[in-house]
């Protein structure tokens, strides 16, 4: 038989209630997350780190401009820690994303805005008499998705709708775009009711629009009252995992769909301000945060991606904790966080995924999920680590045309992408050919012995054997007589 075989070649919003207190842990921090340290210091808040695909870099979000009190968008190298800035420094920006091969950063962001100066002058009045109030977020009409070109410093605008776009996220193979918009608030005509609790709350028209990178092809994925947003891609780029609010504005719930926005399902029922999902770098499971513990609690918790089981405490720290994200390889976590100064910061921390396996009880995925290299070149350690990956027992030897083997010759191909190799042939770095996985007996396969009878030197008796039973030709064996 032959087969074909591909081988080589947000943002925060948070207006919720307080919950009724529950915890999935009676036995305190059953310890998920371990070394936990500080990755950012400057300015009064940061928050939305991201990682690059090769795990080496995190664009994040940062009020730490003294001629701008809004925040704008800066990249980190995490092995020296050197930051850049990479908005341009007007304006409000917010949810900005790496390209796979490291050469853009998509953002949101409000500077085409004209009247972004007195916006810029008001916000720093407001904050110079702070009110103790809960923390809301803008829907500025004005946000707009630019796409930063890290070499040249070009910036291609992609959106152009009046209406909030924002929240965006580069799928895996760097084709698409996700993200939130309110757009058809402005552009169709709504109901009374619905006008008037738009007016009242602007994210209640907020869905999910998906388009290529550069703007075109735009689809609407979602159409419901209340708030779609927070998407991000699954690693294998067929997943779409978002949060979704309550027509009322007072409750919000984990989802995922299918990138063409099919298969909608809901992942959590706990009837809290659930948001920010992420994917670990494996599909299996989602990490989020929520307020189900109380609204000076927020906490993060996993659940299974098939949203079969219960979902489970994670993090065990006083005040917000939110805005979670996987390193590629999964065994990191970065989140935002904000004690009781008021200051929010990111931090990093090791990941049990072992233990996260456990507790909501799925089998154990390869060894490692993504090739990523601790730096621009490839070293001895590099390579003992996809050596351990590519000869670990989850792969199961790699046979060939197999489903580990279609794993690993995918993370291959998306590390060539993130080098900058040009593919052999044609566009892709997956070619397909055919190769034999096997070979079966066919129906005349037959084998009949003639030999003297043992009563008499001149009667010749036949004997006919079964194949499979008495014997089993070999592929290689000729068609024939034999005898003496």
């Amino acid at each position: 038989m032959k087969k074909t075989l591909i081988y080589l070649s947000c943002f925060v919003s948070i207006l919720a209630l307080a919950a009724s207190p529950t915890d999935n842990t009676s036995t305190g921090d059953p310890g998920f997350i371990g070394n936990r340290k500080q990755l950012t210091f400057v300015g009064p808040r940061a928050g939305e780190g991201y990682f690059s695909q090769d795990g080496s870099k995190m664009v994040f979000q940062s009020e730490r401009r003294a001629d701008n009190p809004f925040y704008q968008i800066f990249l980190m190298d995490l092995k020296t820690g050197k930051t850049d800035l990479i908005s341009n420094g007007k304006g409000k920006t917010t949810c900005a994303w790496i390209s796979p091969d490291l050469s853009k950063v998509l953002y949101a962001s409000t500077h085409l805005d004209p009247k972004i100066s007195e916006k810029i002058t008001e916000e720093r009045k407001s904050r110079e008499t702070p009110q103790k109030n809960k923390y809301s977020w803008s829907y500025d009409e004005t946000f707009d998705l630019f796409l930063k070109d890290l070499k040249s410093g070009k910036l291609q605008r992609l959106t152009t709708e009046k209406g909030y776009d924002a929240e965006g996220a580069i799928s895996p193979d760097g084709k698409k775009v996700v993200f939130a918009s309110n757009r058809q608030a402005y552009a169709e005509k709504m109901s009374p009711e619905d006008e008037k609790i738009f007016m009242q709350d602007p994210s209640y028209m907020m869905d999910l629009y998906i388009m290529d990178i550069d703007g075109k092809n735009l689809k609407r994925l979602t159409n419901v009252r209340g708030y779609d947003g927070g998407p991000f891609f699954s690693a294998d780029g067929k997943k779409i995992t978002f949060r979704r609010f309550a027509a009322n504005g007072q409750s919000a719930e984990i989802m995922t769909m299918n990138i063409d926005g099919s298969d909608e399902k809901q992942l959590t029922n706990l009837k809290a301000m659930s948001w920010a999902p992420f994917f670990h770098p494996s599909g299996d499971y989602v990490v989020f945060t929520t307020n189900i513990l109380g609204y000076s609690n927020f906490e993060l918790y996993i659940v299974d991606a098939a949203g079969k089981k219960e979902p489970v405490r994670v993090s065990f720290l006083d005040g917000f904790d939110g805005l979670p994200v996987f390193s590629p390889d999964g065994q990191k976590l970065s989140w935002t966080r904000r004690g009781n100064t008021g200051e929010s910061q990111i931090y990093l921390a090791d990941w049990d995924d072992q233990k996260a396996r456990e507790v909501l009880g799925i089998n154990k995925a390869p060894a490692m999920t993504n090739l990523a290299q601790t730096s621009e070149i490839i070293d001895t350690k590099d390579i003992e680590h996809w050596v351990r990956y590519l000869a670990s027992t989850e792969l199961a030897g790699r046979k060939t045309g197999s489903p580990e083997e279609k794993i690993y010759a995918d993370k291959i191909a998306e590390k060539f992408k993130a080098w900058g190799l040009k593919p052999l042939v044609g566009r892709d770095y997956l070619v397909p050919f055919e190769f034999t996985s096997g070979v079966g007996l066919g129906k005349n396969n037959t084998l009949t012995a003639s030999f003297n009878s043992a009563k008499s030197e001149a009667n010749i008796e036949k004997k006919a054997y079964t194949v499979e039973k008495d014997y089993v030709p070999l592929s290689y064996s000729k068609t024939g007589s034999w005898g003496s």
